[in-house]
């Protein structure tokens, strides 16, 4: 019997909208996309989950969706909301991710219907995950409310929870119909919340934008005291950068390099050894630090352009050490490489830098080299 070969392309498109007061019964964005989107013809339904820290922060945010809703015609409602709470801990915890998979099914949530996700990364992943292989995919509509999940996680194609002490270790890529934007979240983030994204936008100037590393450099005091308008173009650019790079290269990472997760590798171990105590953005920029000063060490990258990364991250605030690192020796730290390289398969591939803006991929870390950075971070700690 001969083989019969099968080969097929899918074409995934979503926009990212930017604006302001979604909810807004003035605000026509949310309603037209749902007004025009899919089969016009039968009535669809859409879930919200929210973040408990974002309703928290905007009390009045249930009875603004209710009453932006009675606008939108071809659209019904579901009159219950699932609650979730934010952070991390949120994708450690599949009570909650059944508690989705009950109100998909509860509600009649179908493939035609919606599952809306307000609020940090964490959230995100975790109903982004859910509504991925609910039915084999319902549609999901993102609207990110912290600085990192506007301008990284939020706006790419993946999804996950963690499982058996490892991140992300179920998940899914599974784009979303569309994000949305809001700057009117970010105004009520605590000071860590808006600082921590801000090490995405970091990350992916290093490794592929000098001109937007340097932009960070004049605007980091405007970014540390919270200017809007600066924030505004940070999450911008970040976003356009992340996006361009999932459609020009691997979007659903079939190879084994992963080079927009630059510092990541210690990042990721980090949160588990302070038991999530640091947030992802603030493990981040660790990483990078880290992974900059190996840089250095290895004699990829000149002091002059290692010390003005650090300098940037000095003038944010982010603490650049954290005693987890030298826990037994690195022992912990070290064994974050291995779980890095088991994530994707493979060879080991880990991004470094060989000048500002020049990301490259190698394929061997040197042990002593990374404990001998840990110390030189030591030593950074303000």
């Amino acid at each position: 019997m001969e083989t019969i070969q099968q080969r097929f392309a899918v074409t995934f498109s979503y926009p990212v909208i930017f604006t302001q007061q979604l909810f807004d019964p003035q605000n026509p964005k949310l309603r037209d996309f749902l007004s025009q989107y899919g089969e016009r013809d039968f009535r669809k339904k859409i879930f919200f989950c929210i973040d408990s820290g974002v309703l928290a922060a905007h009390p009045t945010l249930q009875s603004q969706i209710t009453h932006y809703f009675e606008s939108v015609p071809t659209l019904s409602l579901v009159p219950e909301w699932l609650v979730i709470p934010g952070g991390e801990a949120a994708k450690n915890a599949p009570a909650l991710f059944d508690q989705i998979v009950e109100a998909v099914d509860q509600y009649g949530i179908d493939r035609h219907s919606f599952v809306a996700a307000i609020g940090g990364g964490a959230v995100l992943d975790l109903v982004g995950y859910a509504a991925a292989v609910s039915h084999r995919g319902v549609k999901h509509i993102r609207i990110p409310t912290t600085v990192l999940s506007q301008n990284d996680s939020g706006v790419g194609v993946k999804n996950g929870i963690n499982y058996r002490g490892k991140k992300n270790f179920l998940g899914t890529f599974a784009p979303p119909v569309a994000v949305f934007n809001d700057t009117a979240f970010l105004r009520t983030l605590d000071d860590r919340d808006w600082r921590s994204g801000i090490s995405e936008a970091i990350k992916v100037a290093l490794i592929k934008d000098k001109v937007f590393f340097e932009w960070l450099e004049a605007n980091a005091k405007a970014l540390a005291q919270r200017d809007e308008a600066a924030m505004q173009y940070l999450i911008h650019r970040c976003a356009e950068l992340h996006m361009q790079h999932i459609s020009g290269g691997d979007p659903f990472e079939s190879g084994s390099a992963r080079p927009l997760d630059f510092g990541h590798w210690a990042a990721h171990k980090l949160e588990y050894l302070t038991h999530f105590e640091v947030r992802h953005g603030e493990a981040v920029a660790i990483g990078i630090a880290l992974d900059t000063y190996y840089s250095q060490l290895t004699g990829r990258l000149s002091e002059t352009d290692t010390q003005r990364v650090i300098q940037v991250l000095h003038e944010l605030g982010f603490k650049l050490y954290h005693p987890a690192l030298a826990e037994q020796d690195s022992v912990h730290l070290i064994n974050g490489l291995r779980e890095f390289q088991e994530h994707l398969g493979g060879r080991l591939t880990i991004t470094l830098l060989d000048a500002i803006g020049v990301g490259v991929e190698v394929h061997e870390m040197d042990t002593v080299l990374i404990q001998k950075a840990v110390v030189v971070l030591q030593g950074e700690t303000v």
